[in-house]
């Protein structure tokens, strides 16, 4: 569950479950929340999942397994994922060195089982894993002023220079890690990772000392992202080719023998994959999984929509064939075709842009 529950409820919190964890859905006003955010800043508490991963062949081990570099100086990160053998994604995490030991952020629902699986293929390496979700809080920070807000409560450090970076410092009396994060709503951001024991003061410190945050959860996060053009584990990259996704920054193709390598590499040096990840302006909102057609071909699938509190319209993610007719496109809404035009990502521009953004050579 949520570290603070009793503390969102107080502030007129309504709860759902994301991968098994349950977690704030929203305050009240979403769409009210959403303009703060993008205006200024909002601050939410994550539910991933947290591996600490401790020994001497740690960095080797993690890096050995998964697509993108793991760095080996303390406070780096990256953004990874781990594949299977036909090159799809099982999970995506977030690999932080911190000294002696690495963080690995997950989504909640993997956590246990990637733990268990690194485990048990662990032979001679010194090498330890430990499930210590509950040991941690995790804060997102986000909006055009967040680097003004985490400045105006953080001590003993200043901002982190680069993305996927940390500085260790304190939030009022307590200890944190500020890592300037990949900017997955469209705006500034930065996570702020402390013991679960002092999430409480740390989340009223976001919340109400220095620049004011408003509170937002995960409805407002999925509306965020929508509109900066983010694929999320969920929706868009569980069970995907990341080539299809254009992901990226979740890949260093210099890079051999991790598990999926073959499949990413031979699609890289085809050209470009069979599918892209795109975003569709819509006259209604269509389901997750509804067809996309180009003419009569179905060329496609909605992966993630919703209305755009700040196109104040409908808005959609989905995954459609690289080469299709040049015909209308329409999507199947309650049966019925609604029209749909292909527009370039993000649909909003913000103060930064997303790591995650679709990007195609």
């Amino acid at each position: 569950m949520t570290v603070l529950e009793s503390v969102h409820e107080a502030h007129g919190a309504t709860f759902r479950e994301v991968g098994g964890r349950r977690v704030v859905d929203n305050y009240g006003r979403p769409e009210r929340t959403h303009r703060a955010v993008r205006n200024v800043v909002g601050a939410i508490e994550y539910g991933y999942g947290v591996i600490v991963v401790t020994g001497e062949d740690r960095v080797d081990y993690v890096d050995n397994a998964v697509s993108n570099h793991v760095p080996e100086e303390d406070g780096a990160g990256c953004y990874a994922l781990l594949l299977d053998p036909d090159g799809r994604v099982d999970t995506d995490m977030y690999v932080y060195n911190a000294d002696e030991r690495l963080l690995v952020f997950t989504p909640p629902q993997k956590a246990e089982d990637l733990a268990a699986d690194w485990a048990d293929k662990t032979f001679i390496q010194d090498v330890e894993f430990e499930v210590a979700t509950d040991d941690f809080a995790v804060f997102g920070v986000h909006g055009p002023k967040a680097t003004e807000k985490i400045a105006s409560v953080l001590h003993q450090t200043g901002t982190p220079p680069a993305p996927l970076t940390f500085e260790r410092g304190e939030l009022g009396d307590a200890g944190v890690s500020v890592i300037r994060t990949d900017n997955l709503t469209g705006e500034e951001s930065y996570d702020v990772v402390c013991s679960a024991d002092d999430a409480e003061p740390v989340f009223d410190t976001l919340v109400n000392r220095g620049l004011n945050a408003v509170p937002f959860g995960y409805r407002t996060w999925e509306t965020l992202t929508l509109e900066a053009g983010t694929p999320l584990f969920d929706s868009e990259i569980e069970g995907a080719l990341p080539n299809d996704l254009g992901l990226r920054n979740a890949l260093d193709f210099q890079k051999g023998c991790y598990v999926g390598q073959e499949v990413v590499s031979r699609i890289e040096n085809r050209g470009h994959p069979t599918q892209r990840l795109v975003g569709l302006a819509v006259e209604a909102v269509p389901e997750p999984g509804a067809a996309v057609f180009a003419g009569d071909e179905h060329v496609g699938d909605v992966t993630r929509a919703g209305q755009s509190p700040m196109r104040e319209a409908p808005i959609a993610l989905a995954n459609l064939s690289w080469e299709r007719p040049e015909a209308a496109l329409t999507i199947r809404v309650d049966g019925e075709p609604v029209s749909a035009q292909q527009v370039d990502l993000p649909f909003i521009s913000g103060s930064a842009q997303s790591a995650r953004l679709p990007t195609y050579e």
